[in-house]
């Protein structure tokens, strides 16, 4: 693996890479509470002519703060100017969770710069208000908590490893739950968390209600998801509400933490896609 750090905006990206300089590059975008590490199956031993760039976003990991609260479209900047500064004209993108947004996201306002897009347990940016309503009750369970108390509750309880960890991946073991939980002692890492959930719950939601996402995606689009997911539901990443021209939905059997669980899987998904995605 190689490391190294990429100034893009005003944010100091920690981007961890492994695979031939060369390679057909993949972007692979993180959620929370992790960071790279998430990747480490594909880091350790990338498929075949791939270069793996595994980025911690702004904030998380070891990656310097965000010069912003975490608005989405915010980072979906920061990633397209870090694609800039790294030279990735165009890219193979893997998201999960908020790293999955961010790459919806990426595939709107950048599509000429995406082959195409793996999206992992995440909801597309079309849910409307009706649809969200029945599952909204999921985000109430943590997400407000992180929004107005995640430093203190972050840095100085067990609430990710005793909550988040315990309840959404009891198959994950002690010593991975402790590097992804560990980095969240770090103060920086504890606001971007909390401004992550705050704008989200406070801005982005109210907004979203009253200006719906009407940007349609030109990218394909292979959404894997775990039906077991205790955070989101399955039926916000529905096809059938997805404006985008090839986009699927695959439920399998695993959680929220997809990566973590179902790693081969995962693979052979990123490879399946890759081999349908044209290459410029």
């Amino acid at each position: 693996m190689r490391r190294h750090y990429v100034e893009a905006r005003g944010v100091r990206f920690h981007v961890t890479e492994a695979g031939p300089e060369g390679g057909r590059p993949v972007l692979a975008l993180h959620g929370w509470p992790q960071h790279h590490g998430v990747y480490h199956d594909l880091l350790a031993d990338p498929p075949e002519g791939m270069r793996i760039i595994a980025p911690d976003l702004p904030g998380y990991g070891w990656s310097g703060p965000a010069p912003h609260r975490w608005a989405k479209e915010d980072v979906a900047s920061d990633v397209v100017a870090l694609m800039d500064e790294m030279g990735l004209q165009r890219v193979l993108l893997v998201g999960h969770d908020w790293g999955g947004y961010i790459g919806h996201l990426l595939t709107l306002r950048v599509p000429e710069r995406i082959e195409g897009y793996l999206a992992l347990n995440i909801a597309h940016p079309w849910v409307t208000s009706k649809t969200l309503a029945p599952h909204f009750w999921r985000f109430l369970r943590y997400q407000p908590m992180v929004a107005f108390a995640g430093v203190p509750l972050q840095r100085r309880t067990k609430f990710l490893e005793k909550l988040i960890f315990r309840v959404a991946a009891p198959s994950l073991d002690a010593e991975t739950v402790r590097v992804y939980s560990e980095r969240f002692r770090d103060p920086v890492v504890a606001r971007s968390a909390r401004d992550t959930y705050r704008t989200f719950l406070v801005k982005e939601i109210p907004g979203g209600a009253r200006n719906g996402e009407r940007r349609r995606s030109t990218v394909p689009t292979r959404a894997l998801f775990g039906r077991d997911d205790a955070a989101i539901h399955p039926d916000l990443a529905a096809a059938e509400t997805a404006r985008a021209e090839d986009y699927t939905l695959e439920l399998v059997d695993a959680g929220h933490f997809i990566i973590d669980e179902r790693p081969d899987l995962v693979r052979a998904r990123l490879i399946a896609l890759a081999a349908e995605a044209p290459v410029a």
